[in-house]
């Protein structure tokens, strides 16, 4: 092989690398937003709410809401940390879960196992752990559902707040 050669096929593989490395790390839940998956248009921070007015301490969020190419509509409750503390969801198709629950997906999972052999069939899913919750329902063509980590709500922010 030629020098010149060489030379661009290392040249491309660090390219390579340090591409990979910028791509962000997939998040959720208790962590950064996820970032949008293929095809999806997301509007990061497009809202600002403020807590419950009137409630000392009370601090502001953002919402980050994501339109997948499916036309499902994911929306990720940061706190002014920068960590998100509850997820919504509406539309034709279930988001992915393990993604947007990142490391409570195994939690949420072998409490809804448990729920579905205890009471087999289809209806909503309601699981409440002491540090997670995951209400989720609907049926073909219209899902919803929130996510939540109670001990993360930002004073002033209730369950209610996140739909």
């Amino acid at each position: 092989m030629s020098n010149r050669i060489m030379r661009a096929a290392l040249s491309a593989a660090l390219t390579c690398g340090a591409l990979a490395m910028a791509v962000p790390a997939v998040a959720a839940l208790g962590g950064v937003p996820t970032p949008p998956p293929a095809g999806a248009v997301s509007s990061p921070g497009n809202a600002v709410v403020h807590a419950a007015s009137g409630v000392a301490g009370a601090t502001s969020f953002t919402v980050t809401q994501t339109t997948y190419a499916n036309g499902t509509v994911v929306r990720e409750y940061v706190s002014a940390a920068g960590a998100v503390f509850g997820i919504a969801w509406n539309g034709p198709f279930m988001p992915n879960l393990s993604v947007l629950l990142g490391t409570y997906f195994t939690q949420y999972d072998s409490a809804r196992v448990a729920q579905r052999a205890a009471a087999p069939g289809r209806g909503p899913l309601n699981v409440e752990l002491p540090g997670l919750v995951v209400h989720s329902g609907g049926h073909m063509g219209a899902f919803s559902g929130q996510a939540y980590l109670p001990q993360s709500l930002p004073i002033g922010v209730t369950a209610d707040d996140i739909q």
